[in-house]
């Protein structure tokens, strides 16, 4: 059944599983963020939406920039910044060990 042959609930509430989702993952993809701080975005989320009735993007705006926002309110400076310098050993690292494979043809 395409899209545009949903009746209305139907798609909206495919919207909003759309946004959660994307909310989600590039709130999982933030410096810091583990799975707890993931549950209580996603259920301050929902809480809010079903209390006003309002979609989330209505609410909440783009779910990459909230994403942003709710990790910055919901993760301590210190565990970012560690996160941060844990990622950037990790991705130097792998640049080195790419590098390596390239030179040796494996």
């Amino acid at each position: 059944m395409a899209k545009k042959d949903l009746p209305t609930d139907a798609a909206g509430e495919k919207d909003r599983e759309k946004w959660m989702a994307r909310f989600q993952v590039r709130l999982a993809m933030q410096p810091g963020v583990d799975r707890a701080v993931v549950l209580q975005a996603v259920k301050e989320v929902t809480a809010h939406c079903a209390e006003t009735g309002e979609h989330p993007r209505a609410a909440f705006g783009d779910p990459d920039a909230y994403a942003v926002r709710t990790a910055e309110r919901l993760v301590p400076e210190d565990r970012a910044a560690r996160a941060r310098r844990r990622d950037s050993g990790v991705a130097a690292l792998d640049s080195v060990l790419r590098r390596a494979r390239d030179i040796t043809g494996m």
